[in-house]
């Protein structure tokens, strides 16, 4: 059975186009309307959230993105698109999967909604504040070389590059010389011209 892919064109789900490309891999492709079709009973079975990118491979349904991505990834780690479970740099493609898709995307979307963290309730927030994630975002991305995980180009770059590319479009994040290095080495990958297509009708 083909993977499945349940997207929008308009969502984030183009992060999984791009991988798709990086991964070289057919994947069936199914646009789902917002508001609609993703809030119809059937749908809701595959994903509670009613909301969109969801992977289908046979009987295994996966509905979080970063999930979605570390999955094709494994499933399909002859492509590269991750360090070796023995080499030191898979410590560092971890933390990176984890603090896109908890931290930073918690402190955006706290910040985009104006949910602010005085200093007494730093200590019970995981990520303290949002200049605390973002102080640690710009050193993390600062010694990229020129990639997350050194010269390994892999799926923690995909999904930290494409929030960088979004956020900066939308003026949700103060832009810094280590993310614009850090994006113009990803920027000259073959996948991000394609990926740029689908980006550039996002939002």
């Amino acid at each position: 059975m083909a993977l499945k892919l349940y997207t929008n064109s308009f969502s984030r789900g183009v992060v999984v186009d791009w991988l798709l490309i990086e991964l070289g891999i057919e994947c069936e492709r199914i646009e789902v309307a917002f508001d609609t079709e993703m809030k119809t009973p059937e749908y809701l079975k595959i994903n509670p959230f009613g909301k969109v990118p969801v992977l289908v491979d046979d009987d295994v349904v996966i509905y979080e993105l970063g999930a979605i991505c570390a999955y094709l990834t494994d499933k399909f780690a002859e492509k590269g698109l991750a360090p070796a479970l023995n080499d030191p740099q898979r410590g560092v493609y971890y933390r990176w999967l984890f603090f896109i898709s908890g931290p930073w995307e918690a402190a955006a979307t706290d910040r985009m909604l104006g949910v602010g963290v005085n200093p007494e309730q730093k200590s019970s927030v995981g990520y303290g504040d949002y200049d605390d994630a973002y102080n640690a975002f710009v050193i993390g991305v600062g010694e990229a070389a020129p990639y997350l995980c050194g010269e390994q180009f892999t799926t923690a770059d995909v999904l930290v590059a494409a929030m960088l590319f979004w956020q900066l479009k939308m003026e949700e994040i103060q832009p810094h010389p280590a993310i614009a290095r850090y994006l113009d080495h990803v920027s000259k990958r073959p996948s991000y011209e394609k990926f740029a297509e689908f980006f550039s009708h996002a939002g």
